[in-house]
């Protein structure tokens, strides 16, 4: 069972070998829909760094990454609606099938903002996979073309996820108790 952090409780969601199996799956689906093609994966920092890790060794196709930072929740559980860049792309997606990789598709603010950047940049496909998807929570509609797992309206951390970026190095993917009062 994962430690957790001083008051906080820790319940395990999906275990690392669901999560595995799943990613295989997700990276043999790619392969198929781009079967001769090149694909390029632009992985959304932090969160989706392990899944895009385990993703891109799976996927029988050239392929080549590239990183943004984005953020939208800072140290708190809930999203500001604000996005803001950190890092931005290193070359040009111009005339790529490009794959976003995103940990979780929550609210959908932070997606649907990328998603209009990337689009300006004229990629030749733009699609999203994402390890997680929380549609209870959707405000934007934004849809994954490969998805991991859909999940209840609950805070996760782990594989990737964080909390106040605490708990991105669990195997599994967890829920997130956090004591009275705090945030």
């Amino acid at each position: 069972m994962p430690v957790a952090h001083e008051n906080e409780k820790l319940k395990i969601l999906i275990r690392s070998t669901a999560i595995h199996k799943r990613v295989v799956q997700v990276a043999c689906k790619i392969t198929r829909d781009y079967k001769g093609e090149r694909v390029h994966l632009v992985g959304v920092l932090k969160g989706a760094c392990i899944f895009l890790s385990d993703l891109v060794r799976e996927i029988n196709l050239e392929t080549s990454i590239d990183f943004m930072a984005v953020s939208s929740y800072g140290k708190k559980k809930e999203s500001s609606g604000q996005v803001r860049v950190l890092k931005d792309l290193e070359s040009s997606i111009e005339g790529l099938h490009v794959i976003v990789v995103e940990d979780i598709l929550d609210t959908g603010l932070t997606l649907s903002y990328l998603l209009r950047v990337l689009q300006q940049r004229r990629p030749a496909s733009l699609r999203i996979a994402a390890l997680l998807d929380k549609p209870s929570r959707r405000i934007k509609p934004v849809k994954g073309d490969y998805v991991g797992f859909q999940i209840p309206n609950e805070f996760v951390v782990g594989y990737g996820l964080d909390y106040a970026e605490r708990y991105r190095n669990l195997k599994d993917v967890c829920v997130l108790t956090l004591p009275e009062g705090a945030q």
